[in-house]
């Protein structure tokens, strides 16, 4: 009785002390209120919200410029911008592709099965490195996923997302907050907790999650986005250049051996085009204890052992006739026309410009080859393909469109070589293939290294961050231009301007006022009651403010009503790690929400719609098991 008098005093003490505030903690209430309408409606883009958020809070005057625009010096928001590098870095060097290839020949395209085995990967590698550094690796993995298994990528881009949230509920490192909760323990004078003293719950809570995203997974997605992948004109891939080019029967692949005329000699020297009717698309030759595809042009030189990629467009006896000739012997060729080859021999149509000089001109006039690195195997004109033995020795016309052939490098160079000809749409296939695929075990061995910087806490996990970004910088994973676009500025400027209001909440007594309303009418109640108010507490905050700072407000309101109702403050500091991690309702608490926005095509109320539930499965699971394992 005596305690419960003792707190209303506060308050009785605390209330006239706040009322020459409450017109500023209105009026952020008030700004906070329309931001969420503005996201609600999704009427403009949520970046533009948060900049007009920064400026009406600066000016009512309630922060000052420097605090309003902290964000942009924060340390996580650097964070969140190398994330994306090291996602893209990953992208770049072939690692994500390879991760989704894993995923689906395990899952096949079963859109279930395919859930699962996202949801547990994020789930393994969250549990020991931050989840907005896994949620950027695996974007790239999910787009991969659906673009292959033609499953709508909204079906794939939230549970990555709850699953990146849930891995902070697995171990103490998982996620800031988790970090936050354990020092306000130990700065209150009790001890912290242990690495694994959350995963228990976690992983009850992840069963959940695993369960409701299979439930839910069709929830966003209408009748014409079920079918939009199906439905909408696809790019055309190289199998339908193939076959559009009629080039099927033409590939070879052919090894050279000891004493063959082709030995020391240049391509040019050897006239294979005009005298046999023979095109050298590439060779495959070792380097380094790995195959590695050598573009080719008039002055390349050939070796023993050296794996030529022929296009050959006579008979098959003439095939081997040329074979035995040459001392050439014969190797398996997967697939038409290096289709099999993908990742190696790339496709492209190249159209001639109206003004182009090339008009009139054969192709060995031009010496294309010798330029550009690459072979013209095939000519379109006229509606329908050029069909003739000996394409070089015919005169380019207005309407020609060239089937260029080569390494993946070279086309893309094509691009920006020449005022004379533009390249069309590159096939589907090249979204698969990774500009520095040669570079894969460095960008694993830096992404180790990171991953063990932020797990042992050696540096901060900005500077882990930055490290690995530098070495994946020199060791060639990536390169200065394909760092800056990686980096989604949209997301980051949402964070930035919602991270002030967590500022002016507390500046202006809001968070102080709520803790001290808790702590006068909650002790009749018992623990659950209060067990509970904290859950809802964080979930509430959580949807305006990024969960590491509902964590920093929550934690030590949460340590101190337990302690004056004389409860052990551990049942309430982990509801605090799990409510903060469990924010599912508002893209912009999280930046692990915010950054699969624009890839998962979200509104504000997808989430609202698949958000509120889970939070509620979530809430019943942390009052049936944290009593059990932490007792009041």
């Amino acid at each position: 009785m005596l305690k419960s008098s003792s707190i209303s005093q506060e308050l009785i003490t605390f209330i006239p002390n706040s009322i020459l505030e409450n017109y500023q903690l209105l009026i952020v209430c008030g700004l906070l209120f329309i931001v969420i309408i503005l996201f609600s409606f999704s009427k403009l883009r949520m970046d533009i919200v948060a900049i007009l958020a920064i400026t009406s809070i600066i000016i009512t005057g309630i922060l000052s410029p420097a605090e309003a625009l902290s964000g942009f010096s924060d340390p996580n928001i650097v964070l969140i911008a190398l994330l994306f590098i090291i996602g893209e870095s990953l992208v770049r060097t072939g690692i994500s592709y390879q991760m989704s290839e894993y995923i689906l020949k395990i899952a096949g395209k079963n859109d279930i099965r395919i859930i699962v085995l996202i949801m547990l990967g994020v789930a393994l590698l969250g549990s020991v490195m931050s989840s907005t550094g896994v949620v950027a690796i695996f974007i790239p993995v999910v787009i991969s996923i659906s673009s292959r298994s033609g499953i709508h990528v909204k079906k794939l881009m939230m549970p990555l997302c709850i699953a990146a949230l849930i891995s902070g509920m697995t171990t103490l490192v998982a996620t800031p907050p988790n970090l936050v909760v354990n020092s306000e323990l130990e700065r209150a004078n009790i001890a912290g907790f242990g690495f694994f003293s959350i995963t228990p719950i976690g992983l009850g809570i992840l069963i959940i999650g695993i369960i409701y995203c299979i439930i839910s997974r069709n929830w966003l997605i209408s009748s014409e986005q079920a079918n939009q992948t199906e439905e909408s004109p696809s790019r055309r891939k190289i199998t339908d250049l193939i076959r559009d080019y009629k080039l099927t029967g033409r590939a070879h692949r052919a090894q050279i051996l000891m004493g063959s005329p082709f030995l020391g000699r240049t391509l040019d020297s050897l006239h294979l085009r005009s005298k046999q009717g023979v095109n050298v698309i590439g060779i495959e030759r070792w380097r380094k204890f790995r195959k590695v595809l050598i573009p080719v042009n008039g002055a390349t030189e050939f070796r023993e052992n050296d794996i030529l990629l022929l296009d050959f467009a006579h008979t098959e006896d003439e095939y081997r006739q040329f074979l035995t000739t040459n001392l050439l012997e014969p190797k398996v060729l997967r697939g038409e026309y290096f289709s099999e080859q993908v990742k190696e021999v790339g496709m492209a149509e190249v159209a001639i410009l109206p003004d182009s000089s090339l008009y009139g001109k054969t192709l060995t006039e031009i010496d294309f080859r010798s330029k550009y690195f690459l072979t013209v195997i095939g000519i379109w004109r006229n509606h329908t393909p050029l069909e003739t033995t000996n394409l070089f020795e015919q005169k380019l016309e207005i309407s020609d469109t060239l089937l260029v052939c080569g390494d993946w490098g070279s086309i893309r160079k094509l691009q920006s070589k020449t005022s004379d000809f533009v390249v069309l749409d590159f096939p589907a296939d090249i979204d698969e293939v990774a500009p520095a695929s040669s570079q894969a075990i460095p960008a694993l061995i830096n992404l180790a290294i990171m991953i063990i910087l932020m797990v042992t806490g050696i540096v901060a996990n900005v500077v882990a961050a930055l490290i690995a970004c530098l070495l994946m910088g020199a060791t060639r994973c990536i390169d200065m231009t394909s760092a800056y676009k990686s980096i989604h500025w949209p997301s980051l400027i949402l964070i930035i301007g919602m991270m002030p209001f967590a500022i002016a909440l507390n500046k202006t007594g809001g968070i102080t006022l709520v803790s001290e309303l808790l702590k006068a009418h909650l002790y009749s109640y018992g623990p659950y009651v209060v067990l509970a108010f904290i859950f809802l507490l964080c979930s509430f905050i959580g949807l305006f403010i990024t969960n590491t700072a509902t964590a920093i407000l929550v934690a030590p309101v949460a340590i101190n009503i337990a302690q004056a109702f004389e409860y052990s403050p551990y049942p309430f500091a982990m509801t605090v790690a799990i409510a903060t991690s469990a924010s599912f309702i508002t893209p912009v608490s999280s930046p692990v929400k915010t950054m699969i926005v624009a890839p998962g095509g979200y509104s504000f109320s997808d989430f609202v719609k698949v958000g509120v539930p889970l939070t509620m499965l979530v809430f019943v699971a942390d009052l049936l098991l944290v009593p059990v394992f932490f007792p009041f």
